[in-house]
């Protein structure tokens, strides 16, 4: 039944597989830009409404939102050439400024995009409802959980289906915007020159008021307030691998035309609200004031802005998906590096990382219900959070080109560059922090100091586990005598057999001592058996794929060849994908058959103190194993390692 709904498991090592499940730069710039691209439905408002009675110094908050999103584009393809591999800003503050600086860069990147979800599903549900009657308002928050339920299962089916489904409402948001945008423009040409002198007046009168300085504290304080326009920018980098090769130019390519249109979008939006001299109102965004203004109040000018107003609300759903497509990647890395559950850099059957697509789900899941969908808090949170990656991202490249200018053509340029875009974020971050301490900045500090505690508890546990397995198996794993000439001997599939499941050399080691120890010359052959689980790190590329299967080979042929030379009979058999559930229960019943009086076995660890957290952390391959099997009506025996 899932299966029929979630989709037919992809063969990971078919020979178009990259074909088909990478993007191009077109179909990257509708999954990963919809992030930066709907912030325009909301940050413009944030920075005009900031400015209060001085509406025409818009015009230099509107060149300010246009440069911005450049320089930050341009900072991060320089991470795109840096790190070809996906990671972004959490692998460049890993490796450039230290694992620690990298676990604050990853945990504000994965609150970031749960906060993308909550944020883009909660301002999509605003825009909607206000086209409904306030006695169906109370139905507002149940409709957000199943939209963010669909687009979950959207995306375990497959990021290319699910950026399919969503292709036509990005579409019409970025030509009915771009239209009314030039249509705005075109027949307000004069109004252009008139506000272009009224906004170097009222800059020239304000700063004779208060004087230069205090002047440019208030266009930078409105600026920064709008800085949720420059969010999702960083999405491309840290999805590098997702593209299509070659991935660097793809890279390149789907910066461009997020920056092209997120500033034109943008920074012409904040323009039109000076030039429309568009006046807030309390039941209203001022999208919504500055579009019925250009369109008229004719019938069919009323049905263009529904239509116009319908897609700001689809491109906020579109951007939400951005939060499914790139956050479990991010989380997957840090997976990788021990900072959180392993089960976290698995991908599925589908080759999409499921669990990381649930937890977002889940997590934006309860923010919503936390916060009533209260968008301008959420957005305080989301804000800080995102710019502080940017620093430390910014920063991080900046170090880079200034550690390695001996063997860098043209490293100043890109030293300039970078630290340009340290400057600008982190002065959009310090202003941010600072005037909204109090209206959620204090939640947000300490929502991600919760993170970064929890992601070093993790690491503390693997690294003491990681030390307890590299003990055990300077005892467990003797060298094999390589010189030694062996008598291979085949099996007997009418004998009795140990057939043994292999997670790991010192677990398998230490199952199969128990079996000799405890079955003296009961068992006749043995049988390995092991499923190589396709994860974040082995689905880099077809190299990738076959390093991974190599290393399974490895493993399984060890233990052949440790049994022929204590004379045992052995062979293994091993398969490779993303259901290593599926994949183990098939194998074992096609072993089972050949091997007709067989029993199971497997290892699993335990631990002194066993807790929750413990067992959240690793995934119980042989408890779910043994359920199945028996299930099947088959004997399978789990011998504990105790690890203290």
């Amino acid at each position: 039944m899932i299966r029929y709904f979630i989709g037919k498991p992809i063969d990971p090592f078919s020979a178009d597989l990259f074909k088909k499940t990478t993007l191009i730069a077109f179909f990257a710039w509708i999954g990963l830009g919809a992030d930066g691209l709907s912030s325009s439905c909301y940050g413009p408002e944030q920075a005009f409404l900031a400015l209060g009675h001085y509406h025409h110094l818009a015009l230099f908050v509107s060149i300010g939102m246009i440069l911005s999103v450049f320089v930050i584009a341009l900072s991060y393809n320089q991470v795109i050439e840096l790190f070809p591999s996906g990671g972004g800003g959490y692998k460049v503050s890993s490796q450039l400024l230290g694992p620690a600086v990298g676990v604050v860069s990853g945990s504000t990147l994965i609150i970031d995009y749960v906060l993308t979800i909550a944020i883009s599903i909660a301002s999509g549900m605003d825009a909607l409802y206000s086209f409904f009657p306030k006695d169906i308002q109370f139905t507002k928050l149940p409709a957000s959980f199943i939209t963010i339920l669909f687009l979950l299962f959207l995306n375990l089916r497959g990021m290319k289906e699910s950026i399919r489904a969503l292709l036509p409402i990005f579409l019409g948001f970025v030509i009915t915007h771009i239209a009314l945008l030039i249509y705005g423009t075109v027949i307000h040409t004069q109004g252009v020159v008139d506000v272009t002198r009224q906004s170097i007046s009222e800059a020239h009168a304000l700063s004779g008021r208060v004087g230069f300085l205090m002047m440019l504290a208030f266009i930078l304080h409105a600026y920064s307030l709008g800085s949720g326009t420059y969010t999702g920018i960083e999405a491309v980098s840290n999805n590098v691998n997702k593209l299509a090769e070659p991935r660097v130019k793809t890279g390149k390519l789907t910066m461009l035309y997020m920056a092209i249109s997120l500033s034109l979008v943008a920074g012409g939006i904040t323009f039109l609200y000076m030039l429309w001299h568009v006046e807030p109102s309390a039941d209203k965004t001022l999208n919504a004031i500055l579009f019925a203004k250009i369109l008229g109040s004719s019938p069919s000018a009323h049905a263009g802005l529904i239509v116009t107003l319908l897609f700001e609300a689809g491109i906020l759903f579109v951007a939400a998906n951005t939060g499914f497509l790139a956050g479990p990647t991010v989380l997957a890395n840090m997976a990788v590096d021990n900072w959180f559950p392993r089960r976290f850099r698995l991908l599925s059957s589908r080759l999409v990382n499921s669990q990381g697509i649930i937890f977002f789900g889940v997590a934006a899941l309860i923010i919503l219900l936390l916060s009533r969908g209260n968008v301008s808090w959420l957005i305080v949170l989301y804000s800080i959070n995102v710019f502080m990656t940017f620093c430390l991202t910014t920063l991080g490249m900046c170090r880079y080109w200034f550690t390695n200018r001996a063997y860098t053509l043209e490293w100043w340029t890109k030293c300039v560059m970078s630290l340009i875009g340290f400057i600008l974020t982190s002065v959009i971050l310090v202003t941010v922090l600072i005037s909204k301490f109090f209206s959620g900045g204090s939640i947000a500090i300490l929502v991600t100091g919760l993170v970064i505690f929890f992601c070093f508890m993790v690491r503390r546990h693997y690294t003491w586990v990681g030390r307890e397995l590299r003990n055990r198996g300077r005892e467990l794993l003797p060298p094999l005598d390589e010189n030694k000439i062996i008598e291979l001997v085949a099996p007997d599939a009418q004998e009795r057999t140990a057939i043994i499941f292999v997670s790991g050399r010192v677990l398998g080691m230490h199952c199969l001592n128990w079996v000799l120890k405890n079955f003296p010359g009961y068992f006749k052959n043995m049988v390995f058996v092991s499923v190589g689980q396709v994860d974040i790190k082995s689905f880099t590329g077809k190299r990738a794929l076959k390093r991974m299967a190599k290393e399974v080979d490895q493993t399984l042929d060890y233990f052949v060849r440790y049994c022929q030379q204590k004379n045992i009979p052995a062979t293994s058999f091993a398969d490779y994908g993303g259901d290593l559930m599926e994949q183990l229960v098939v194998l074992c019943q096609m072993i089972g058959k050949q091997f007709p009086q067989h029993m199971f076995f497997a290892s699993q660890m335990s631990f002194y103190r066993d807790t929750w957290f413990k067992r959240f952390l690793h995934n119980g391959v042989s408890y779910t194993l043994q359920r199945r099997l028996h299930a099947l009506s088959e004997e399978i025996l789990l011998i504990p390692m105790s690890i203290n």
